[in-house]
């Protein structure tokens, strides 16, 4: 048995000895919610996530992921923690990301579905009861379908929708458009989940590629309750990278392609020139040589940084570092 494994099964035999020994019934339902420099949406988050379970009238726990919040969320988690045992807060040594957090949250849930959202209120927690619906339907992986993205800029919502579209075509598998990270898996789901410990990760490409039953269930996203958007343009051409990288050759293809292409141009440029030269006289001086070699030196350095990427993924991978380290869990 791996370390991971061994890792999880024991915070999990932990888990169920307390609920046990506290009379706590094992949940039904786990939450799971990132949270990154939230303070001041946290609290709102928890009153409306517990609003809508508890009508469910389920066991249910909510599982809040610090990934190392500068501001006071953790202190707001911890007094959540210590006003109601069904939240538990994993504590991250430091900032690992968005991605990474809601693994950590797979590895710590617990129960029969679990369902993923982000803790700043964009994903409305009310569309919950919806997606365990379908669940109880038979659908063992129900993800959430933006019909409409309020709050966002043009920009934003243009290369979204280009993103969502270059994914589809390039990529081997079906990941469904205009979705994010909310959605409900099924236990079974989960387990083949936490099994995958690659480091670059799109998680809902993840989800899509380990198949089950998919549906969707359409909801409208709203703005921001509070704070600014923890996904600048950076972070979002690194995520696209990580998605495009981790389920597409086409990148790599593609260079191959480019450069029988080029270098089959090149000779067909030889024997014209050298025709020419001979003929004419028609050729003289090295500007268009120079040209020539400092346009397909640029076109290779393209291509080694495609490679790189993709080498760099692989050297991540093969020093076997753990995705995450917790500073400490409150259960």
């Amino acid at each position: 048995m791996s370390i991971h494994k061994h890792r999880i099964q024991l915070a999990r035999g932990k888990r169920a000895e307390k609920e046990e020994q506290a009379d706590i019934p094992v949940p039904t339902f786990s939450i799971i919610a990132p949270v990154y420099n939230e303070e001041e949406t946290i609290p709102h988050f928890y009153e409306r996530v517990v609003a809508v379970m508890e009508g469910l009238e389920k066991p249910f726990e909510l599982l809040l992921i610090n990934d190392g919040s500068s501001d006071n969320s953790y202190r707001v988690m911890c007094e959540l923690h210590t006003r109601d045992p069904r939240v538990h807060v994993i504590n991250f040594s430091r900032n690992f990301g968005h991605q990474i957090a809601i693994s950590a949250g797979l590895d710590y849930a617990s129960g029969e579905a679990v369902i993923i959202l982000d803790s700043d209120l964009q994903d409305p927690p009310e569309v919950i009861p919806s997606l365990i619906e379908r669940w109880k339907e038979g659908a063992e992986v129900v993800y959430a379908q933006r019909t409409r993205r309020e709050g966002e800029t043009k920009f934003k919502l243009l290369t979204a929708r280009a993103f969502y579209r270059l994914i589809e075509r390039i990529t081997s598998i079906s990941i469904p458009r205009d979705t994010g990270d909310f959605r409900l898996l099924d236990r079974r789901v989960v387990d083949a989940l936490v099994t995958m410990r690659e480091h670059h990760r799109f998680m809902r490409g993840l989800s899509a590629w380990v198949g089950f039953r998919q549906e969707a269930v359409p909801y409208v996203r709203h703005e921001r309750f509070a704070g600014t958007t923890k996904y600048p343009l950076s972070k979002m051409i690194r995520f696209s990278l990580d998605a495009i990288t981790s389920f597409s050759h086409v990148p790599l293809q593609l260079a191959t392609s480019l450069g029988f292409m080029l270098a089959a141009l090149s000779l067909i440029g030889i024997l014209i020139a050298a025709i020419l030269r001979i003929f004419t006289g028609a050729i003289v001086g090295q500007a268009s040589t120079l040209t020539l070699v400092l346009f397909l030196g640029g076109i290779q350095l393209i291509f080694l940084g495609i490679i790189g990427e993709y080498l760099g993924r692989i050297y991540d991978e093969v020093r076997a570092r753990p995705l995450y380290i917790v500073h400490d869990v409150l259960e």
